[in-house]
């Protein structure tokens, strides 16, 4: 996180501004700075990191790697990720090659993804000689061909996993490319909090969920499918739950399967989490004047008045969309459709029953007999 972006964040901290609401975090590195970001505003946060991040398994494969790309004295280096680039130098002093790896970087033109891979390559004691328009690799691999790749060798230090189209480019281009997997991707050993994470998606008891790449998209994706409940994942993507992605590139999946995710202007994580806060607050918290006084409902979190309870999911969608209707009555055929799960009107009633002894107040859910039920405007 810059300073701008915590500067930004200071000015904007509120410790109720997220009460209520509940956001999930998919990512396993520098989770902790985002949970407690959220969980300093007020929100309840469910953690469940759908991929992992490990250094490489076999570090002579690694070293063997940077030996050849030593042997080369690549023209063009491509670096994408601070950790990759800090974890490569990590390995090549342990090795006893890190002299050898810098001495040879240094007649090297190195292209970076984005600062952070900046900073790095510079606290290595090397320079870089410009960064991607778009803080992807596929811009990286543009600057590349524009420049013209030709006979050239281009090292590229991969990011977790291997984009193989971006790499089949360089090569189309008449490059010989080598390549350094510093550290993967792997999921987790224990799919039980992914799996948690898919059921409170499903049910519509997340507010929001964050990504910081776009194989934890498809790794959330791969559990929900494993679990028969990809369509309903995506369903809860597409209406209460808001996807928040870190960058186009990590919203790229999430896109592809017709699901909008907010997307902040600066690929940072602290604007990820001023967007997240800005946008629940803007667009998930409803009001409703009634006799009973000012009805608030933000996340799962109802207020009436000075009194307050937290609603269950059933009571919660229910209770949305009473609230949206603005005081008209609700048939019983249009609640079912804000809750699936009732499948005819005996279970509607039991379930504005049970809202009714959730609310902090009584008398805000009236029966209109025959028709339905309305919020007592």
């Amino acid at each position: 996180m810059t300073d701008s972006d915590a500067d930004a964040l200071v000015r904007a901290f509120r410790p109720d501004q997220l009460r209520g609401f509940r956001i999930g975090v998919t990512s396993d590195r520098r989770s902790e700075d985002l949970i407690a970001a959220f969980e300093r505003r007020g929100a309840d946060v469910l953690h469940a990191p759908a991929i992992r991040i490990a250094a490489a398994e076999d570090d002579a494969e690694l070293t063997a790697d940077t030996l050849a790309i030593i042997a080369a004295r690549p023209d063009v280096l491509l670096a994408t990720t601070s950790y990759g680039v800090r974890r490569w130098f990590e390995a090549a002093d342990a090795a006893g090659i890190g002299h050898e790896l810098s001495e040879t970087l240094t007649h090297t033109r190195i292209l970076v993804r984005g600062p952070k891979a900046r900073g790095a390559v510079r606290a290595a004691g090397l320079d870089d000689s410009g960064m991607s328009d778009e803080e992807t690799t596929k811009s990286l691999v543009d600057h590349v061909l524009r420049d013209g790749a030709e006979d050239k060798t281009v090292a590229v230090q991969l990011h977790g996993f291997t984009d193989e189209g971006q790499l089949q480019r360089l090569r189309d281009s008449g490059a010989t490319v080598l390549t350094v997997a510093p550290y993967r991707w792997s999921l987790p050993a224990d799919s039980s909090r992914v799996l948690r994470l898919v059921d409170s998606i499903c049910a519509g008891s997340l507010d929001a969920v964050t990504f910081t790449s776009a194989p934890a998209v498809e790794a959330l994706f791969a559990a929900a499918d494993g679990a028969g409940r990809l369509d309903a994942l995506q369903t809860a993507f597409m209406g209460p739950v808001v996807a928040a992605a870190v960058g186009h590139v990590t919203a790229a999946p999430l896109v592809a399967a017709g699901i909008e995710a907010i997307i902040p202007p600066r690929y940072r994580m602290g604007a990820l989490i001023r967007l997240v806060c800005e946008h629940l607050e803007e667009n998930r918290i409803q009001r409703l004047s009634t006799r009973h006084g000012e009805i608030e409902l933000r996340g799962r979190l109802v207020r009436i008045g000075d009194a307050e309870a937290v609603l269950a999911p059933l009571s919660l969608a229910l209770f949305r969309a009473l609230l949206s209707a603005e005081g008209a009555v609700l048939s019983r055929a249009e609640l079912m459709t804000a809750q699936p799960d009732m499948q005819d009107d005996h279970a509607t009633d039991v379930a504005i029953s049970r809202l009714r002894q959730s609310l902090p107040v009584p008398g805000i859910v009236s029966t209109v007999i025959k028709r339905g039920y309305r919020i007592a405007i």
